[in-house]
């Protein structure tokens, strides 16, 4: 069997104002850690994401294994739309398994975030996972979950981890067309589906901040047991919106990016122009906007 084209989500990729800002946000909210100072975007990485005649400055940070990559831009793009909802396209959360849900939201909830649902964290039924999940925004509009197990302990997977938060699970992406997203995450990127779900309910609709949701709830992995996998979210009620403007770009605010592992980013790069994607790419570097404009970075692995 040959290998899969992507090997794991390396990072997620979150544009914001402020460095600084951000930086406290995160580590002291939700415990991540800097990998250094923030540094120069490479060139090379600047011009795939289209940001060569601007002047892009990244800060990398990580809780567990996993990481985020933050990108400040200026002159900046646009600001996080206001107004927009768990079912707009521009969606796209993290989400951070806790050991303690009180505790985790006390320290979180000293940050200031702003809340998505209402009601604070919700117990999610059985047919939806039995999870405790709580969304909210960051300082720039990004939204974020976090996750409690439904055993009352981390999943087994987190068994190991330190600290009161253990990592990131998983970033959902919202999408308007599930076929369509499908077709393309498992096409030429070679996601694998691992499970699926309908979510409804009062507690969906309090953790969305939504009326009546009725949501799918796809999962896919790059390889097996990779973390953090991704996850499709298409609302069929309220049905999921098109985005309006066109879909945001890299320097834009509303902007996340998953950063992939690949192992020959030329030839998943060839895949995705031939599915009708646009592509930017550079020796092992490549910039791909989905069906829903989500953008995704391809980075050759060492």
């Amino acid at each position: 069997m040959s290998a899969p084209p992507i090997s794991a989500i390396r990072a997620v990729g979150r544009t914001v104002a402020d460095l600084a800002r951000t930086e406290a946000f995160y580590r002291d909210g939700l415990g991540f850690a800097s990998l250094g100072a923030p540094e120069p975007l490479p060139e090379a990485l600047a011009a795939v994401l289209g940001l060569a005649d601007r002047r892009a400055t990244r800060l990398r940070m990580r809780l567990g294994a996993q990481e985020l990559d933050f990108l400040a831009v200026d002159p900046p793009g646009a600001p996080y739309p206001e107004g927009a909802l768990a079912n707009d396209p521009v969606f796209q959360h993290i989400a951070v398994p806790v050991r303690d849900m009180d505790a985790a939201a006390r320290r979180l909830a000293a940050r200031g975030p702003a809340p998505i649902g209402r009601g604070g964290p919700q117990r999610l039924p059985p047919a939806s996972g039995g999870v405790i999940a709580w969304k909210l925004r960051d300082p720039d509009g990004h939204p974020l979950e976090l996750i409690h197990f439904p055993d009352g302990a981390p999943a087994a997977a987190w068994a190991d981890a330190p600290g009161l938060f253990l990592g990131i699970d998983h970033s959902a992406l919202t999408v308007t067309d599930l076929d369509a997203a499908l077709a393309f995450f498992t096409g030429p990127l070679g996601f694998r589906i691992t499970q699926r779900g309908l979510n409804r309910g009062p507690e969906q609709g309090r953790l969305d901040g939504l009326p009546e949701p009725v949501v799918d709830v796809v999962s896919l992995e790059p390889r097996p047991g990779a973390r953090p996998h991704l996850e499709l979210l298409h609302y069929r009620q309220p049905a999921t919106r098109r985005p309006t403007p066109a879909p945001f770009g890299p320097a834009d605010r509303a902007t996340s990016r998953l950063v992939l592992g690949v192992t020959d980013p030329a030839s998943v790069a060839n895949a995705v122009r031939a599915a009708g994607f646009p592509v930017r790419s550079a020796t092992g570097l490549a910039f791909v906007a989905g069906p829903d404009g989500h953008g995704l970075v391809l980075v050759a692995e060492a």
